[in-house]
């Protein structure tokens, strides 16, 4: 039973569209790319969520098509924009199942920007104007992939830097290295749950429960994808005042006195946390402890404050020089950083502890607002755009390639410039291609959905494997 009329998901002014396309019309075939943007590829993931929660089986009822008239008859002022004919005629001809075919690369696949990653397509003449209509909908699959790409591209960060710097052993030690903390930073559960989940191709640390609860639900995760640790926050910490965060500290440590567990340690002074309480008061407990303690600072300047909390630290803990000559801490004590991690900051922090000899295998980092919510459609310039037609039996390659003025007056022609044709998604030697023709070997580009019905699936492990490839 679905909780949304699918009707009333689409962008008003796309309800006038099947009485503007030429008369004639059978056919319109679109597709999506990345056009650009900040990084270089794109991880293509969150189809599969969009198919499942909205498009398949019987996508609307007689009901929903008369609160659909009733409404936008209410949004226009006037009853000659929607026509309920057409969504009548796929209850009957169709029992409600949407008559498009859509392709797709496979969900955790790296795409190079300016390639096609996704077609649509109707399959029934009489449903051309459908194509487009559902573009408001799948659009939105910009922002899990997105995400995916961000925590893709920081993951290329972390192992660099653990090659340099890491213990040989620890190398590919990376999967708890971003933590996701971006629950309470996104606009929406639904936000939380495809972010979350994106974030969780590539990492599986995680305070945010919708990501692994949207990965068991619609792609077939057998168990939590995302795993946390018992952690404080200040109203814990601050609750008797600054003169009783050591008794806290105590609490702590005699509450889970295995395993690892984070405390917060910037609610009053970071620094005299780290000297006097973690590493006097309490270092005793501490290194005697099976487990670990990852001290976090959550204030100030993120370089500065971290590469002065591991000064005190080794200084109270002492430390070894692994393999590659950087500093380790005993492994009963490690620091999270979770104020101020961005892609940008990430790199400056790294490259600190580097230049300061210290390895990267201390540090973890927790990620919020920037991971799940500081990103839009034109992060990676995401488009959706008609690439062919037919009307009247006429094959027609459509494009669009605007004009550019520019602030010097100069005219150019725009990056929105749109492909023309139907694709396929090639390798040639070794590199994605978007091609036009049709005698091609493999194509990438697999039907994932058609005719209402869910034709290819795949499961978190699949989307894993792809993206570790």
């Amino acid at each position: 039973m679905k909780n949304h009329n699918l009707l009333l998901l689409a962008d008003a002014y796309k309800y006038s569209h099947h009485k503007l396309y030429m008369p004639g019309t059978t056919y319109v075939y679109s597709y999506l790319e990345s056009r650009g943007g900040e990084f270089d590829e794109t991880i293509f993931f969150g189809l599969q969520y969009f198919l499942k929660e909205y498009l398949q089986g019987k996508a609307f009822t007689k009901e929903d098509v008369d609160e659909a008239e009733q409404f936008m008859n209410e949004v226009f002022g006037r009853n000659d924009v929607f026509d309920r004919k057409i969504y009548d005629y796929i209850l009957e001809k169709h029992d409600g199942y949407l008559p498009v075919r859509i392709r797709a690369v496979a969900e955790g696949t790296a795409v190079p920007n300016l390639n096609v990653l996704m077609t649509i397509e109707n399959t029934d003449p009489n449903c051309y104007w459908l194509t487009n209509f559902i573009e408001t909908l799948l659009m939105q699959v910009w922002y899990p992939t997105t995400v995916a790409t961000l925590s893709h591209e920081i993951k290329k960060v972390v192992l660099n830097y653990f090659k340099q710097t890491a213990s040989t052993e620890n190398e590919k030690s990376v999967q708890f290295v971003l933590n996701d903390f971006g629950f309470r930073g996104v606009s929406s559960v639904e936000s939380a749950g495809l972010g979350g989940a994106a974030h969780l191709v590539n990492f599986s640390g995680s305070d945010t429960i919708a990501g692994s609860m949207l990965a068991k639900k619609y792609y077939y995760a057998a168990k939590a994808v995302g795993f946390s640790i018992p952690a404080t926050e200040h109203s814990i910490v601050t609750l008797l005042g600054e003169e009783g965060e050591l008794e806290v500290f105590k609490q702590v440590l005699n509450t889970f006195p295995t395993g690892t567990i984070a405390c917060v340690s910037d609610s009053y002074n970071i620094f005299r946390a780290c000297e006097e309480y973690w590493g006097e008061e309490l270092k005793e407990q501490i290194l005697k402890r099976d487990g670990t303690l990852v001290i976090r600072p959550d204030s100030g300047d993120p370089v500065k404050t971290l590469l002065k909390v591991f000064e005190i630290l080794m200084d109270k803990f002492g430390y070894t020089v692994n393999d590659k000559g950087y500093k380790v801490l005993p492994p009963q004590v490690r620091v999270i950083q979770g104020d101020g991690i961005s892609y940008s900051s990430i790199k400056e922090i790294y490259e600190a502890l580097k230049q300061n000899g210290i390895s990267v295998e201390n540090l973890a980092l927790g990620m919020g607002g920037a991971l799940l919510q500081k990103v839009d459609r034109d992060t990676q310039k995401f488009a959706l755009k008609c690439s062919y037609a037919e009307v009247n039996g006429e094959k027609i390659n459509v494009m669009k390639s605007p004009v550019e003025l520019s602030a010097n007056g100069e005219l150019s022609i725009s990056y929105k410039k749109s492909k023309a044709g139907k694709f396929k998604l090639i390798k040639e030697n070794g590199a994605f291609k978007t091609v036009t023709t049709e005698t091609v070997e493999k194509d990438y580009l697999i039907t994932v959905f058609e005719n209402g019905r869910i034709v290819r699936e795949y499961t978190f492990d699949e989307v894993r494997a792809n993206v570790a490839l």
